[in-house]
């Protein structure tokens, strides 16, 4: 008679072991789900980064298109001098006294020029190709850079004839080239030379010709007439929308162009 055999007895995992694998496992979890967060943070700051530096360097790439072209065409590429809406003063348009004697242009404060100045530009040229000259004007506003394109007329201010309602638009938001003290101290914590001397930064530094090749135009110079601009220095800085998503600090990007009028004087 065969003895029946007794079942092998089945162990399971006791209440502590249980309680270890549970708490390895939110532990993996808790790390797993903070680095997700972390790389949801990194990629939304960049996010913010990149579309600050693409609307910053739209923006640029348009103002040395327009210094380029500016300056044409001048009054002596006619045998018979046109109505004044049809060729340039000059390649830069100056305010007040425009278009009698120019004005003297003061890089970083100083000279006799409302505009051009440090935040605004006014260039003058056929850069369209139409036939007519157009004042082409680049102003920072608060942070907002504006811009705005009127045609000519003859006799008037460029500079109250391109303020006048419905001229000017938005171009690029956050520009922060003129922050106040308290900003640029809490941006040069981050950012410690990009602000030289702890200053506003000037969107435009003008280099004007001399018989020495071009230099730039201070007040104190003999050749700084908006007339002998040669080129055109440009840096936007522009803050994102939002801080860094990780740090809660400031995030700018600070780009740098020129513009080089490729016309000949008058």
């Amino acid at each position: 008679m065969t003895t029946p055999r007794k079942p092998a007895s089945q162990k399971g995992f006791t209440l502590l072991e249980m309680m270890v694998s549970a708490a390895i496992f939110i532990v993996i979890c808790g790390a797993m789900f903070m680095l997700l967060n972390m790389s949801q943070l990194q990629y939304q700051t960049d996010s913010q980064i990149l579309n600050s530096f693409q609307q910053a360097r739209l923006g640029l790439d348009q103002i040395a298109r327009d210094a380029n072209d500016a300056g044409y065409p001048p009054q002596n590429h006619f045998a018979v001098t046109p109505a004044a809406n049809l060729y340039v003063n000059s390649p830069v348009a100056w305010s007040p006294t425009y278009p009698a004697t120019p004005c003297l242009i003061g890089t970083a404060g100083g000279g006799t020029c409302t505009t051009p100045s440090d935040f605004d530009v006014i260039l003058e040229g056929d850069v369209y190709g139409t036939g007519t000259v157009n004042w082409i004007r680049y102003q920072l506003q608060g942070t907002v850079l504006m811009r705005g394109v009127v045609n000519k007329v003859a006799g008037a201010d460029p500079a109250a004839t391109t303020a006048a309602a419905g001229v000017m638009f938005p171009y690029v938001v956050n520009v922060m080239n003129n922050a106040t003290v308290a900003q640029i101290a809490q941006f040069t914590a981050s950012y410690p030379a990009m602000y030289p001397g702890g200053n506003p930064v000037p969107i435009f530094q003008f280099n004007c010709d001399t018989p020495a090749g071009p230099v730039l135009c201070q007040n104190a110079g003999a050749n700084n007439s908006p007339a002998n601009v040669r080129d055109i220095e440009i840096t936007l800085i522009v803050q994102t929308p939002q801080v860094d998503a990780q740090t809660g600090a400031p995030r700018l990007v600070e780009l740098n162009g020129r513009g080089h009028r490729i016309n000949p004087n008058q």
